[in-house]
């Protein structure tokens, strides 16, 4: 089948990076064009792309930076410069580190030109990221029985798309439950749209229903996608991913956390850097203001569910009990 569009909201061309404009999607369909790897870091900053999408922006900004280097006296360092302007937009989530190490590393074994090797390490990124996440979909999958009902939390592209895929390929239909994810509403605009486009049964809640919903023995699982998870089984993603953990084990229910890889040079849940946005942003939702000009915002931007609230961590090799994280390592090192 033709993927959603969200799994393909990010191209590179001779113009630039074309990246799908998250904010105001499904409502308009409009694609913002950067044409230096600068204009990629302040899109992924001001959340013009997000989940999945900014990995994918990252390996378009690094062929960009490739094409600015182009003459330079020290291209390398030109590119590591760049490198580290875009791993530094989102600072919790370390899918960017991965596309800007996945580039340099084939530049720095080429022999032949910076744009091509820089071109030939972003399709490899692109390549790997996707067959990492259909890996993935196929393990998740299997562990959520036909027909049942599965809560989800701001998760939207490929983790998704593929979980959803690998059950079909298993015979299986879920229903979802879709929270709205403030205050961006990714849930609503992004998971629940991606979910319906498919031809999911698809309902849309608000945050507050997440603890309700899950005592009503509906739900047959919690399961989301992880920005980072640590070594020791702390899983970090969006914020308002905590609160359903805790509501899911008081209940019953079990919570799966997709990642590609725990993350090494995270052995707890305090070396993952959390970031904070501007509170302005927690004030206002589509554009609008909800609540008055004497009401200063909050907004951290993710949380961190102990391993307790976990069930399992679902990676590209396998599920794993959040205590046994280092046995993924027992093949080798992943691939970046």
């Amino acid at each position: 089948m033709t993927l959603p569009i969200l799994a393909e909201s990010v191209r590179l061309d001779d113009e630039g990076v074309h990246i799908l404009d998250r904010r105001i999607f499904p409502f308009e369909r409009e694609w913002v064009l950067c044409r230096t790897s600068e204009e990629v870091a302040v899109a992924i900053e001001e959340m013009v792309t997000q989940s999945s999408g900014p990995y994918f922006a990252a390996l378009g900004a690094m062929v960009l930076a490739a094409r600015e280097a182009s003459g330079l006296a020290d291209p390398r360092a030109y590119l590591e410069r760049a490198g580290k302007r875009i791993i530094a937009t989102r600072k919790t989530n370390n899918h960017l580190r991965k596309a800007v190490a996945v580039v340099l590393s084939e530049v720095d074994k080429s022999a032949g030109g910076l744009i091509v090797a820089a071109s030939r390490g972003a399709r490899a990124g692109d390549e790997l990221y996707r067959s990492r996440s259909r890996a993935l979909g196929e393990h998740a999958a299997a562990l959520v029985p036909g027909g049942a009902t599965v809560l989800t939390h701001c998760w939207a592209d490929l983790y998704l798309v593929e979980f959803v895929l690998a059950a079909r390929r298993q015979g299986k239909e879920f229903s979802f439950l879709c929270t709205e994810t403030r205050p961006y509403l990714q849930g609503a605009r992004l998971t629940a749209e991606t979910l319906a486009e498919m031809g999911a049964d698809t309902r849309l809640i608000t945050d507050g229903m997440g603890a309700a919903v899950l005592s009503s023995g509906e739900v047959g699982a919690l399961v989301t996608a992880a920005d980072r998870v640590t070594m020791d089984g702390h899983v970090v993603n969006k914020i308002g991913t905590l609160g359903l953990a805790v509501a899911a084990e008081a209940f019953g229910v079990p919570f799966y956390a997709m990642v590609q890889a725990p993350d090494q040079a995270a052995p707890t849940g305090a070396d993952v850097p959390i970031e904070y946005r501007d509170g302005d942003e927690v004030l206002r939702a589509l554009g609008h203001r909800v609540a008055s000009e004497r009401v200063r915002g909050h907004y951290p931007a993710f949380d961190v569910t102990p391993p307790r609230f976990v069930t399992a961590v679902v990676t590209d090799r396998g599920t794993f009990e959040p205590g046994r994280l280092r046995e993924y390592y027992a093949e080798g090192e992943a691939n970046q």
